[in-house]
């Protein structure tokens, strides 16, 4: 088996600070849970070191989490290591600016001959046919009137 790449090795503090942490149930569910994983994986004089599959089984999460915990204390800190990571957007957004104030300045301006007022399908529509947008949904319409605080006239 290869040697752990991220080390768990706690100061007289920081093991202090986990212990109060995971003793006094004030904390979040999962920074309790983060605190016994590191209090566990600490190889230091007083932790007990132990191996992740052990950690895991202890602490009821997967082998994976316990390597996710140890290598973010290691390369952002304690702290960083108790919070949750930040998720990134996995997509662009599907309008960029310009089009976002086309869309709204079409939803403010009249309606077509024909309909009395806009509705999210024919804003889509509209859009599409002025070559705003190659395509977009009546949702996509929708959420981003909706960002923007923008009603449509009944």
């Amino acid at each position: 088996m290869p040697a752990k790449k991220y080390i768990v090795r706690l100061s007289a503090a920081e093991r202090q600070k986990l212990s109060k942490l995971v003793k006094t149930g004030e904390a979040a569910a999962y920074k309790r849970q983060r605190a016994q994983i590191l209090l566990k994986a600490d190889i230091g004089p007083e932790g007990p070191g132990l191996k992740d599959i052990e950690i895991a089984k202890s602490v009821e999460v997967s082998d994976r989490t316990v390597e996710r915990t140890r290598q973010r204390l290691v390369e952002e800190g304690l702290e960083k290591a108790l919070e949750r990571e930040v998720r990134k957007r996995s997509r662009a957004p599907r309008l960029d600016g310009d089009q976002e104030a086309y869309l709204i300045a079409l939803a403010c301006s009249e309606p077509p001959e024909g309909y009395k007022r806009w509705n999210l399908r024919l804003l889509a529509k509209t859009m599409v046919e002025l070559s705003y947008v190659d395509s977009v949904s009546s949702e996509t319409v929708r959420l981003v009137l909706k960002k923007r605080d923008q009603t449509l006239a009944t």
